[in-house]
């Protein structure tokens, strides 16, 4: 009745594409800390040692994608969307501290939702960069990463998002919103 031997190819082709899940389950999990890593190296303006673990990250997205050209779909897991919108941000933080600038990611292929959700996030890493430079007293450069965030949140506005796009869209708003509040209140022990 049942063709067993279809069956079996099926049940091989499953078996080979759950373990190499699996794998990059176990992998991305590295990429993702590594991005995490380089982000904090940057706020500690360790820019070396942020360098070193988004060559780390990026080796390992390279290898899960190589592999989803084997076994399509890989690349669609949630374990390396999540690990790929990490790097994007952790890259994009890079751009930022360097240069002010936030392009095009390098050397890894990037869709637009991981783009979006990674410069929406961003936001968040530039308001924690806000926080220290008000400590150390740096107003002008508190109020341009107030007004680079509004930059940011203009053009995501454009954006039709939707979905978990809308929320990490959200989420940059709130940013927005707290680096507002930190410029005020610079703004108030200034004039006091």
């Amino acid at each position: 009745m049942l063709d067993k031997k279809l069956l079996a190819e099926m049940r091989e082709r499953l078996s080979a594409y759950q373990s190499a899940r699996r794998e990059t389950i176990k992998i991305t999990g590295d990429a993702l800390s590594a991005s995490k890593r380089a982000i904090f190296a940057l706020h500690r303006d360790d820019r070396a040692g942020a360098d070193r673990l988004l060559a780390e990250a990026r080796e390992v997205l390279g290898r899960v994608k190589a592999t989803a050209a084997e076994r399509p779909g890989l690349d669609d897991e949630g374990s390396y969307r999540a690990a790929l919108e990490e790097y994007v941000e952790a890259d994009l933080y890079r751009q930022y501290v360097e240069s002010g600038q936030i392009g095009a990611i390098a050397n890894v292929t990037v869709d637009e939702d991981a783009y979006i959700g990674a410069l929406s996030d961003l936001t968040g890493e530039m308001q924690r960069r806000q926080v220290r430079l008000a400590t150390e007293g740096r107003v002008e450069e508190v109020r341009k990463i107030k007004e680079d965030i509004e930059e940011v949140i203009a053009e995501l506005l454009e954006m039709d998002l939707g979905g978990y796009l809308r929320t990490k869209f959200d989420q940059a708003k709130n940013n927005l919103r707290r680096a507002e509040d930190v410029l005020y209140e610079v703004s108030l022990r200034r004039k006091g």
